[in-house]
């Protein structure tokens, strides 16, 4: 406690030089008055009584520098936006208790990018948050269009102590970077409500000046004192306080967390924390060193998914036994996942391929110590590599929208509007997966799915626009009144002349203002409907003018009633004799034209008018569509039948409203609507007919204007399903033995077709199958057989029957299922010699349900017990170790492999192998060397020939021998081997002699002879030359000539 108070009195010290130095110059006014007087401290003012003012900080909120206690605003942060950077509100620094939630906020201003910001939070120096967002971390994105302002939210839930340390948020935009620090401090627990602790560390000052005075810890301990009364058994434990030996407060802060500094500080008095936490760093810089490590891991490593990394250790002693722990578990060698490795006193554990279940706490374990890291597998971001396409779709169809990601299997957002878009119980949407394909479907779009559909994934986004337009008709409404327009001003132009037709379009296109939307009708009066007489031909012979009734139609169409105009009943018409009702006087623009026409232009009532020329007739206001086309049967049953169409080729005037189908019995005329109402779709089905009967269908359009002509069928349908043969499709995949391990899924999909539903049945080697361990689910079109959990007993053939009535289709499906095999039996040492040892096993008795396809053997030296491969996939039952090291001793054991992998546990070596150092001689089995000497021997004697003369002839044979024989040619037996005339040649046994260009003279018997040591052998044949042009004469033997020439004596 001295040391405390010797530490306490320097700092004081040396907080009153630097309030004399600071004293010296002169105040900032604008500092001062910064201050508002109910926040400047009182002169008389005890920390006791700032207790009660000071509020500790509210965890769960962002706490900013100017909320804490003491703080000065002459030395806070400037928090002013830096020109050059892009962040318009920067993360703070916050203080969190234990369990409770905290929010960090970062603004971006966006209105000077080009390209939307990229935020980053790290914890650390290098740990990426982003892949650790979930149930304690939140990253949430807005974006408010009017300001252009982004902000970015990290939420902290839960906090725990771990979660405690220093921050950084990084921003990038194109070529613009920043980046900021913040710290998040954990308590422990919430201090007592309404102290707070801080506050007992003021100094006390008659000017009211923070950095000078005295320390006063009264209120402190009257607080503590307070507190422990206040604590149940406070009195009967005050006399046991006093008997308690003194403990030591460093080795308590030692062992104790950061998180308890300063509840310890509280509990034993320590006013110095700054103090304290300089001590507690030397103290902690002079622990003792580790006895079995001389390298240990780092805290933490990172690694990309799929990557390999390796975790190294130095172990003081080369031949210490070492263990790896994955979250408490031992590490196992098996397969190439884990491998361990030995170089001099380091130890190496790489793991292969990893995946994010390695993302685990690994632990090193010597002796009784040991070490500990975390590895953290980062799983990359998922990019979108083909994005969304703007569509514009027609109300009613179907719309796709596809794009493509970097990784199969990935998870994607959908977002319509900013809305993430679910599957609900309408299956408006349906949410698509193809391998690395992402598809929403929508289904008979409407005008509500127009808008911005977003998909996101943790690495990027793509957005693209969707408009649902109405049905296009191939004459919209706008084009239709001008034709009905045009058409009445060319009428009323051969009739009246050619300047009421300038006034009649000066009035009828200027009134006109604003065209009609595209789901607007063109609506005309009731008398328009009534067929009008165009002309009308009085007693007199004159023709009568249009009557205002006619007229109506044109004016109908204008917009609003502003424009009351008639023009077909100008006000300058003369009244026609008979008492005709003379026509409406014109308005406005109607009234100016007819002033300004010339009285020499109108005709005098009693001459009779012109034939009007002939003009194509317009055609009317509402015409209904043609006939649909295409009408065909799709399908048929006993009750029910599919009919399907095409739209019509003219729609009309109006927009198509639906489709009206109807039937009726063969010769009956009264025809009974399929439905009620209409139907938008080109094709529907028709249910509940009488089966057996032969029915008429047709389909009407219909518009504003009616129904169009009906379309019917081409004959009479009779209701009744068209039997359909079975048959089975087995997939291609499925025509070979399909092979899957233990535990897989096995979902066999086989389509087939048949009409009526055939009746399925499943078999396993001619037995029903067992529905509690294989699920079979059948439809019209296919049939599934499924297995959750495959084990070996459901390898087998199976078989599928359709029957329909009499007729039926089998097939079968051959399964087999894997499994790891066991492991080898007696493996022994059959011979050591040398550096080499000799093995041999027997291969395992269950072998997987497959063949096994290899062994791995592997040795060990007994003194260190690492194991090594020495072969890694070695196919027969027997093997020899080689290079092993003399004067050590081994063990061996072997592992069998087949398709699915090593087996569980290995065949060890019964006994150990022990390499001499001594030398030896190896004295080698002496074997009777085999005589292979044989006497020559004529395999294919020499054959007698006739040949021409003048051209080359050749005489073969073949022999065998050992040794391999001499060879000599006779010629009626003289030696011919020097003769220029002949060459012999002999190749792997044969022999062939040739004679160049033979006369006459060479004809006779040749004889070829073969010796060597073991004896000789000689074959002999005759050759025989005649002339060019002649033919072989019969040869006669020499017993045939003995026979003639005793016959002749």
């Amino acid at each position: 406690m001295e040391e405390v108070k010797l530490e306490v009195k320097e700092e004081v010290k040396e907080k009153e030089e630097e309030a004399q130095g600071g004293d010296t110059a002169a105040p900032d006014p604008a500092a001062t008055d910064t201050l508002a007087p109910a926040e400047a401290p009182a002169p008389a003012e005890t920390p006791a009584a700032a207790d009660t003012t000071l509020a500790a900080p509210q965890p769960g909120a962002n706490v900013q520098p100017h909320d804490t206690p003491g703080f000065d605003e002459s030395q806070a942060p400037d928090t002013k936006t830096d020109l050059t950077g892009l962040f318009t509100e920067k993360p703070q620094s916050g203080e969190v208790a234990v369990g409770e939630n905290i929010n960090f906020v970062a603004k971006v201003n966006a209105a000077s990018l080009l390209k939307k910001p990229t935020i980053k939070w790290f914890k650390g120096k290098w740990m990426d948050l982003a892949s650790k967002s979930g149930k304690n971390l939140q990253l949430k994105e807005l974006y408010d269009r009017n300001s252009k302002v982004y902000t970015f939210e990290m939420q902290i839930i839960a906090a725990k102590p771990s979660f405690a340390g220093a921050y950084r948020c990084e921003v990038s935009s194109r070529d613009k970077f920043d980046s900021c620090n913040f710290d998040l401090t954990v308590h422990e627990a919430r201090a007592v409500e309404g102290f707070d602790i801080r506050a007992a560390f003021r100094r006390t000052s008659v000017d009211g000046s923070e950095e000078a005075g005295e320390l006063d810890f009264s209120a402190l301990l009257k607080k503590r004192d307070s507190f422990l009364k206040g604590s149940p058994g406070h009195r009967a434990s005050k006399s046991q306080v006093k008997n308690e030996p003194d403990e030591d407060v460093w080795e308590i802060l030692q062992k104790a967390p950061a998180s308890e500094y300063e509840k310890i500080a509280f509990q034993y008095g320590i006013t110095d924390l700054r103090g304290m936490l300089k001590r507690l760093k030397k103290m902690k810089k002079e622990e003792k060193k580790s006895e079995a490590f001389l390298k240990k891991l780092d805290p933490a490593y990172q690694v990309e998914k799929g990557h390999k990394m390796k975790l190294c250790i130095e172990v003081a002693n080369e031949d210490v036994d070492v263990k790896w722990l994955k979250n408490g578990q031992e590490i196992q060698s098996t397969g190439s996942k884990y491998i361990f490795e030995s170089v001099g006193n380091k130890r190496y554990l790489t793991i292969n391929h990893c995946s994010l279940s390695d993302d685990a706490t690994y632990t090193c374990v010597v002796g009784d110590e040991k070490c500990t890291t975390e590895l953290f597998v980062k799983e990359p971001p998922v990019t979108i590599t083909s994005h969304l396409e703007d569509q514009m779709v027609m109300k009613g169809e179907r719309v796709e929208l596809e794009c493509e990601v970097s990784e199969e299997g990935a998870t994607v957002k959908w977002e319509k509007d900013g809305v993430e878009l679910t599957r609900d119980e309408s299956f408006k949407y349906r949410f698509k997966k193809d391998g690395r394909k992402h598809v929403l479907i929508i289904n008979e779009a409407t005008k509500e799915d127009c808008g911005h559909y977003t998909v996101k994934t943790n690495g990027g986004e793509s957005m693209a626009e969707l408009m649902v337009s109405g049905k296009c008709l191939r004459q919209t409404t706008q084009q239709i009144e001008i034709h009905l327009c045009s058409t009445m001003l060319n009428m009323i132009a051969s009739i009246r002349g050619s300047n009421h037709l300038q006034s009649i379009k000066h009035v009828q296109f200027k009134d006109r203002q604003k065209p009609y939307s595209r789901m607007t009708k063109p609506m005309l009066p009731k008398t328009a409907e009534k067929k009008p007489a165009t002309e009308e031909v009085p007693v007199d012979g004159a023709v009568k003018a249009p009557t205002e009734g006619e007229a109506k139609p044109e004016a109908a169409n204008e917009p609003a009633p502003e424009t009351p105009v008639e023009p077909a009943a100008p006000a300058a018409e003369p009244v026609p004799a008979e008492g005709a009702p003379a026509p409406a006087p014109p308005a406005e623009d109607g009234a100016s034209s007819a002033e300004g026409d010339p009285p020499a232009d109108r005709a005098p009532p009693a001459e009779p008018a012109p034939a009007p020329e002939p003009v194509p007739e317009p055609e009317p206001p509402r015409t209904p569509t043609s006939e649909p086309v295409g009408l065909c049967v799709d399908d048929i049953s006993d009750t029910t039948v599919s009919l399907k169409w095409r739209t019509p080729e003219h729609l009309g005037s109006s927009e198509l409203d639906g489709y009206g189908v109807e039937y009726c019995k063969e010769g009956s005329d009264e025809w009974v609507p399929a439905f009620e109402g209409l139907t938008e779709r080109t094709s529907v089905i028709i249910r509940d007919l009488p089966t057996g009967e032969k029915m008429q269908f047709r389909v009407r359009a219909y518009n504003t204007a009616g129904p169009s002509a009906p379309t019917s069928l081409a004959q009479a349908v009779t209701i009744r399903e068209i039997m359909q043969k079975p048959k089975i499709w087995i997939p291609r995949n499925l025509r070979q033995t399909l092979i899957k391990k233990v535990e897989e899924t096995i979902n066999l999909v086989i389509p087939f077709q048949g009409k009526p539903r055939p009746v399925i049945t499943w078999s396993k080697d001619g037995e029903h199958l067992n529905p509690k361990q294989v699920s079979v689910r059948n439809s019209d079109t296919d049939t599934i057989l499924f297995i959750r959990k495959s084990e070996r007993k459901d390898s087998g053939k199976y078989e599928v029957k359709l029957q329909i009535e009499n007729v039926e289709d089998t097939a079968s499906i051959s399964i087999q299922i894997v499994d790891l095999p066991g492991s080898p039996e007696k493996l022994k040492i059959m011979d050591v010699w040398g550096f080499n040892v000799a093995l041999e096993w027997k291969p395992p008795k269950d072998n997987g349900n497959c063949e096994i396809t290899g062994y791995m053997v592997q040795k060990a030296d007994k003194k260190t017990m690492e194991w090594y491969t020495v072969y890694e996939l070695y196919r027969r039952t027997n093997c020899v170790v080689a290079d092993l090291i003399m004067g050590n001793e081994y063990i061996f054991r072997i592992y069998a492999v087949n398709m699915v992998g090593l087996s569980l546990e290995p065949c060890f070596s019964a006994d150990s192998a022990y390499i001499q150092k001594t030398g030896f001689e190896y004295k080698p089995p002496t074997y009777k060397e085999h005589d292979f000497s044989e006497a020559p021997k004529f395999t294919h004697p020499l054959v007698s020939r006739s040949v021409i003369a003048g051209y080359n002839a050749t005489l073969s044979c073949s022999v065998r021998g050992i040794p391999k024989p001499k060879v000599t040619w006779y010629k009626n037996k003289m030696d011919i081997s020097n003769e220029a005339k002949y060459r012999m040649f002999s190749r792997q046994g044969v022999l062939t002699l040739e004679i160049r260009k033979p006369c006459s003279f060479d004809g006779g018997v040749y004889m070829c002879k073969a010796v060597n040591t073991s004896g000789e052998d000689a074959v002999e044949c005759k050759l025989e030359i005649r002339p060019p042009g002649t033919f072989p004469q019969a040869q006669i033997t020499k017993e045939e000539r003995d026979k003639q020439m005793n016959k002749a004596d």
